[in-house]
């Protein structure tokens, strides 16, 4: 399923990624060792970086491996139009970045929005499920095929790559799908209200 408005959540997608490409030059361009700013494990001075995090990352490589998923799964997750992207995505980032801040190495800072991409991912891929939607299981069987190498990123491996962002924002995306399927039951079961002259 696409969004309602694709061209609005095409504009919010894309000045999404343009923000991150605009901190990531703003980091190159001055010497503020903006990437510092990221979350720290089991740190209190590091736990805004919560906040920050996602719209951080280790170079314009980093960076450039994550847009095109960004703007991919950003987009779709719109499907229920971007009010309720707007829940998701917090949802997401909240969960990925206390996941991280209690697992993630010590002395390790974790930045980038792939926490976010997988987030989004797994969001599409369960929403079916938890709605009972054919056409949304559709979209998440092609996302399956086409993206489905990429959850092997929830695993621990290259020691440089923050595995339990990927994770914890997969585990933020299913908690978001359940939680939308949730509301959207409980809005299709409230009875019309009652009209009054």
């Amino acid at each position: 399923m696409l969004p309602p408005k694709p061209l609005a959540a095409g504009v919010v997608a894309l000045t999404f990624t343009m923000l991150l490409y605009l901190v990531e030059l703003v980091d190159v361009l001055l010497p503020a060792q903006l990437d510092l700013a990221g979350i720290h494990a089991r740190s209190l001075a590091g736990l805004d970086g919560i906040a920050w995090a996602p719209v951080l990352h280790a170079g314009w490589e980093h960076l450039l491996a994550n847009t095109v998923p960004v703007l991919v799964f950003a987009f779709l997750a719109m499907a229920g139009g971007i009010a309720q992207w707007v829940a998701v995505t917090a949802t997401i980032w909240l969960v990925a970045g206390l996941g991280v801040w209690l697992t993630a190495p010590p002395g390790v800072v974790t930045v980038g929005a792939s926490g976010l991409a997988f987030g989004w991912l797994a969001f599409l891929l369960v929403r079916g499920i938890f709605n009972r939607s054919a056409a949304q299981l559709v979209v998440a069987a092609v996302l399956l095929f086409g993206w489905g190498g990429m959850l092997w990123g929830i695993l621990p491996g290259n020691p440089a790559i923050s595995w339990q962002g990927h994770l914890f924002g997969a585990l933020g995306g299913v908690l978001a799908a359940w939680v939308v399927a949730r509301a959207d039951r409980a809005r299709a079961a409230k009875p019309p209200g009652t009209l009054r002259a």
